[in-house]
């Protein structure tokens, strides 16, 4: 069976990470988002990897190449994003068979999806808290009928969470209309599948779609709750390195640093002395964390440096970032209520008590800059020495 993984998209509400880094490769623990999507089709006994590109495609051609992890990989490219069939249609070429269609910006727990490929046809269902925020699944049994989009009244909590395995025969299906929100929808095909065979649903035990800056935090959090201490780099006997905590080959740890996992520091990064890195942290490759300098519960993205007497909360730091000495991001607002964070133009909650800032590539602060909760730095913005922020730039 081949597997379809969705990867076109660029993530607009996930900028300015996603400025030259399509959504599916920002990291999640160890490798690309997507890749630990493909990683469950693999463990499931996919045939082939077949990946739909578009924005900054070579991104995911280069990671994955023509096989990984000994199976082989296929490209199509979606040049307009229109729509979940639109996208499917585009690797129809690459089809012969039953095939899964996976989201490459979802995380699924890897044992669901090995059911799901076992229940063909069938599709990948999850218990929501908020269901009429999904599309609702209508059942008969065991088998599922249709898919109603955001009811109002859900009848039930069990939601489609996107992931599928459909009849070879789906690929001649795929040429629908387009729906009222001007989109060639993977449901419209889904509804013929209902219709002409019995397809099950498979419960996710654990799933997430990663779409906004703070569900990027979250992931990590899930992943790199996963981890097994490994230490491979330069670790100073004078470190100290407490619980699930990985320091790759190429990685050094300075006199006095701590660091609490879980935790991955990636080949390359050097911290310290006498840094605290801390809560669900992620120092990506060659990333420099220098003297004094508290991370917590952050993503700080490849060849980034966070220098002496600077203190990142629970925020999101791109590529080649550089902090001046003495940043400090404020991560809680003092009424105690969810950060807000604008998205798109609107202020969305993101629902999280603690909240720091996102950082787009290349930007940069002067020494002792303030950041607010919420605050969004744009690729390649500036900041003043001893400057404030408290709106985006």
């Amino acid at each position: 069976m081949q597997t379809i993984v969705l990867a076109a998209g660029e993530g607009t509400r996930m900028r300015p990470l996603t400025a030259h880094t399509p959504k599916p490769m920002l990291p999640v623990a160890d490798r690309p988002l997507c890749a630990h999507t493909a990683d469950a089709a693999v463990a499931a006994g996919t045939d082939e990897l077949v990946f739909v590109v578009g924005y900054e495609a070579d991104a995911v051609r280069e990671h994955f190449g023509e096989e990984y992890r000994g199976v082989p990989v296929a490209y199509a490219t979606q040049d307009e994003q229109l729509g979940t069939a639109h996208a499917v249609r585009a690797a129809r070429e690459h089809l012969d068979g039953e095939f899964a269609v996976l989201y490459g910006d979802d995380l699924y727990d890897p044992a669901s999806i090995e059911q799901l490929f076992a229940s063909r046809p069938g599709i990948a269902a999850y218990r929501a808290e908020n269901p009429s925020n999904y599309g609702v699944l209508d059942t008969d049994g065991d088998r599922v009928v249709g898919v109603t989009e955001k009811p109002d009244e859900p009848e039930t909590d069990l939601v489609s969470a996107g992931a599928c395995v459909l009849p070879g025969e789906a690929r001649e299906w795929l040429d629908v209309e387009k729906s009222a929100r001007g989109e060639y929808e993977l449901t419209d095909v889904l509804d013929r599948v209902f219709a002409e065979y019995e397809v099950s649903y498979t419960p996710l035990d654990r799933w997430m779609g990663v779409g906004r800056p703070w569900e990027l935090l979250t992931a990590n959090e899930w992943k790199l709750a996963d981890l097994e201490r490994r230490v491979e780099g330069d670790v100073s006997e004078r470190a100290e390195l407490r619980g699930p905590v990985v320091v790759e080959e190429g990685a050094a740890i300075e006199p006095g640093v701590v660091v609490e996992g879980p935790a991955m520091i990636r080949s390359g990064a050097h911290v310290g002395p006498n840094a605290y890195v801390r809560g669900a942290t992620l120092l990506g490759e060659r990333v420099r964390v220098g003297h004094s300098v508290e991370i917590k519960n952050s993503v700080v993205m490849a060849e980034t440096h966070v220098p002496h007497l600077s203190y990142v909360g629970d925020s999101l730091l791109g590529r080649e970032v550089n902090l001046g000495a003495g940043t400090t991001v404020a991560n809680l607002r003092h009424d105690d209520k969810p950060v807000k964070q604008t998205v798109k133009g609107e202020r969305v909650s993101t629902g999280r008590r603690k909240y720091g800032v996102v950082v787009g590539d290349g930007a940069k602060t002067g020494i002792h800059t303030a950041l607010h909760p919420g605050v969004v730095l744009s690729t390649g913005a500036r900041t003043m020495p001893n400057e404030t922020v408290d709106r985006d730039r």
